[in-house]
C-alpha cells in the first residue's frame, strides 16, 4: 500500500482481522435493517392505515420493533469491536513507536528530536486511532447505505432519482475542494505541535536558568508565539470546516424540498402514494447523512494521513548502528575487563573534519586510566564510543578483545558501567534507582554499593532510606547526591569496565578522595576509566591520557606527565599551588 495510513494499519491491524469482520458483519446487518425500516412504515401507512386494517398495523409493527431491536443489538456490538480494535491498534503503535525509539543511536535521536518524537508517540498515534474507530463504528456502514439507498430509492420512484444524483454530486464537489485545501494546513499544524512542544520541554528543563537570568518574560513570549501558530493554523482548517458544514446542510434541506415539491405533484396525480414519499424521503436521508460521513471522513483523513506518515518516518528509518547478524564474544583466555582503542578516528555527521585523531591506548584489568583535556577536545565523545553510542568513523574499539560493533548490544551493556556526565534519575525510589542495572540485587548490595559512593549517610536520613521516593530526574536531591547516587547505581552493576564521564565534578575535595579510594578496593578486578576535569580526581591514576583538540599528547603517570607533556602541566599549575604540585 503507498498511503502511510494503509500502510499503518495493514502493519498493525494484521492481528486483529477477526475483530474487523465482526465489525463489518454488525454494521452489514444494522445498515440492512436501517434500509428495511422505511420500506416497512410505507406498507402500514398505505396499507394499514389507509384501509383502517388495525391487524395488519399490529403484526407489521410488532416486526418492525423486532427489526428496530435487532439493529440496536447489531450497532452496540459494532461500537465494542470496533472501539477494542481501535485502542489495540494505538497500543500497539505507541509500543513499537517507543521499541523504535529505544533502539535509536544519539544520531537518529537528535535527528528526530525528542519533542518530536513524544509527539508522534502521543498526539500522531490519537488521530490514527480516532480514525479507525470512526471507520469502524461510523463509516463503515456509509457505503453500504449509499449503495442500498440507493438501490430501495430507486425501487420507491424513478423519477425523483435525479434529486439524488444532484446532491449527491454537489456532496462530492464541497468535498473535494475541502479536502484540497485541508491537506496542507493539517500537515503544517503538526510540525507547529512539534515546536511548541520543543519550547514547553525546554523551558520546564531549564526552569532554573530561565529564572537565574530573569527571562521568564522572554520565555513567555516565545511560548506565546508557537502557542498562537498553532491557533493559527487550527483557525484556518476551523474556517474551511466551518462552510463546509453549512454548505452540507443546505444540499440536505434543498434536496428534502425538492422531494417534497416534485412529490406533492405526483401524489396529486395519483403516480405515487404517501407512504412511499415518506419512505422516499427517508432513503434520501439515509444517502446524504451516508456522504456527509464520508465527507467528514475525508476532513479527518488528511490529518490521519500526515500523523500516520510521520509515525512511519520512525518506524522505518534506518538503524545508524546495528546489531550484528552473528553476535561474537571474548574467547576464554581473554580477560573481559580488557577494552581497547586502536587508531580510532571519529566525525560527527555533516563535520567538515574529524573530531577524535588516531586514538590509541588500552584499559587493563585492575588499573584505573584517566582522559583528561580541555572542553571540546572530545572526553565524553570518546567515552560514548565504548558502550557504541557512537559507532567509530575509522579503527576499532574492542572489548575484551572483540570489536563491539561485532557484540550483541545487550551482553556489551551488561559489561559496563557507565556514569554519564549528566546524571539522570528516574521516578520512583532510591532502591528502584539502584537495581536499574541488577534488579535481583538485594538490600545489603544496595548499601555497600552507596558506601562505597560516600551515600549512605543521606539517604539513612532519607524518610523510608531505600524506599525513599525520588522525583523525576531526581529533582528533590541536590547534585551531588544525585552524582553519589548514579555512582552507587554503577557499582550495584557490577561491571567488568567502569567509565566515569566527569562523574565527580559535584562533589567536594574530601567527599572525592573518600570515594575514589572506597571505589579503588571495589573495582580492583575490572578496569576504570576517568574522565575528569579536576586533576586531583586523577593524578593517581595508572594511566593518563592528556587529549588536545581531538588528539593525544601525553600518556603516562602524574609525575611523567608534568616533565614530559606541557598541555598536562599548564592544566595542573591552573588548578593546584606550586605546593601541591610539588606533592
Amino acid at each position: 500500500m503507498k498511503s502511510p495510513l494503509g500502510r499503518l494499519v495493514w502493519r498493525f491491524g494484521k492481528p486483529y482481522g477477526g475483530q474487523f469482520l465482526l465489525v463489518v458483519l454488525s454494521q452489514f446487518a444494522s445498515t440492512l435493517a436501517n434500509l428495511y425500516l422505511p420500506r416497512m412504515n410505507a406498507d402500514i401507512i398505505d396499507s394499514g392505515l389507509s384501509q383502517g386494517d388495525t391487524h395488519y398495523i399490529w403484526v407489521h409493527g410488532g416486526f418492525m420493533l423486532a427489526v428496530s431491536a435487532g439493529q440496536i443489538v447489531c450497532q452496540i456490538c459494532a461500537v465494542y469491536f470496533g472501539a477494542k480494535l481501535a485502542m489495540r491498534l494505538g497500543r500497539d503503535v505507541r509500543g513499537a513507536l517507543f521499541e523504535r525509539a529505544l533502539e535509536f543511536s544519539a544520531r537518529e535521536i537528535g535527528h528526530f528530536g525528542a519533542p518530536s518524537l513524544i509527539t508522534r508517540n502521543t498526539n500522531d498515534v490519537q488521530q490514527v486511532q480516532m480514525v479507525v474507530m470512526m471507520i469502524c463504528t461510523m463509516i463503515l456502514s456509509a457505503p453500504i447505505t449509499m449503495i442500498g439507498g440507493v438501490v430501495m430509492a430507486l425501487r420507491t420512484n424513478v423519477a425523483m432519482s435525479w434529486i439524488i444524483a444532484a446532491a449527491v454530486g454537489l456532496l462530492a464537489i464541497v468535498a473535494g475542494i475541502a479536502l484540497r485545501l485541508m491537506s496542507p494546513l493539517f500537515a503544517a499544524m503538526q510540525k507547529r505541535l512539534d515546536r511548541l512542544n520543543q519550547v514547553l520541554r525546554e523551558h520546564i528543563s531549564g526552569i532554573r536558568v530561565v529564572r537565574a537570568f530573569v527571562r521568564e518574560p522572554h520565555e513567555a513570549a516565545r511560548f506565546a508565539r508557537a502557542n498562537a501558530d498553532v491557533m493559527e493554523m487550527g483557525l484556518k482548517a476551523g474556517r474551511i470546516m466551518m462552510t463546509l458544514f453549512p454548505l452540507v446542510m443546505m444540499i440536505l434541506n434543498l434536496s428534502t424540498v425538492g422531494v417534497m415539491f416534485y412529490g406533492a405533484g405526483q401524489i396529486d396525480s395519483g403516480h405515487l402514494q404517501i407512504g412511499q414519499l415518506t419512505a422516499f424521503l427517508s432513503y434520501l436521508m439515509q444517502i446524504l447523512m451516508s456522504v456527509m460521513m464520508a465527507v467528514m471522513m475525508l476532513v479527518l483523513l488528511p490529518r490521519a494521513a500526515v500523523c500516520a506518515q510521520r509515525i512511519m518516518e520512525v518506524l522505518d528509518t534506518a538503524l545508524s548502528i546495528r546489531p550484528p547478524a552473528s553476535p561474537m564474544i571474548p574467547a576464554t583466555d581473554t580477560t573481559a575487563s580488557e577494552a581497547s582503542f586502536k587508531a580510532v578516528d571519529f566525525r560527527y555527521p555533516g563535520a567538515e573534519s574529524a573530531l577524535l585523531h588516531d586514538i590509541d591506548f588500552d584499559l587493563l584489568e585492575g588499573q584505573t586510566t584517566a582522559v583528561i583535556g580541555a572542553t571540546g577536545s572530545g572526553k565524553t565523545t570518546l567515552v560514548n564510543l565504548i558502550p557504541r553510542l557512537f559507532d567509530v568513523s575509522a579503527g576499532q574499539v574492542e572489548v575484551g578483545g572483540v570489536d563491539v560493533r561485532q557484540f550483541d548490544p545487550e551482553e556489551l551493556w551488561r559489561r559496563i558501567g557507565l556514569v554519564p556526565q549528566k546524571t539522570y534519575l528516574f521516578s520512583g525510589t532510591v532502591a528502584s534507582n539502584l537495581r536499574f542495572g541488577r534488579p535481583e540485587a538485594d538490600d545489603d548490595e544496595l548499601w555497600r554499593a552507596l558506601a562505597v559512593a560516600q551515600a549512605d549517610d543521606f539517604v539513612r536520613q532519607m524518610d523510608g532510606q531505600l524506599e525513599a521516593a525520588i522525583a523525576q530526574g531526581g529533582t528533590n536531591l541536590s547534585g551531588g547526591q544525585r552524582q553519589r547516587l548514579s555512582i552507587a547505581r554503577a557499582i550495584v552493576k557490577r561491571p567488568q569496565l567502569y567509565v566515569f564521564d566527569d562523574s565527580f565534578s559535584a562533589l567536594d575535595v574530601a567527599t572525592d578522595a573518600r570515594l575514589r579510594e572506597a571505589l579503588a578496593a571495589e573495582t580492583e578486578r575490572a578496569a576504570v576509566l576517568i574522565v575528569a576535569q579536576r586533576v586531583s580526581t586523577i593524578r593517581q591514576a595508572d594511566q593518563i591520557i592528556v587529549l588536545d583538540d581531538g588528539t593525544i599528547v601525553g600518556r603516562g603517570g602524574h609525575d611523567e606527565l608534568l616533565r614530559t607533556c606541557p598541555t598536562y602541566a599548564e592544566i595542573v599549575e591552573s588548578q593546584l599551588s606550586a605546593e601541591e604540585v610539588a606533592a
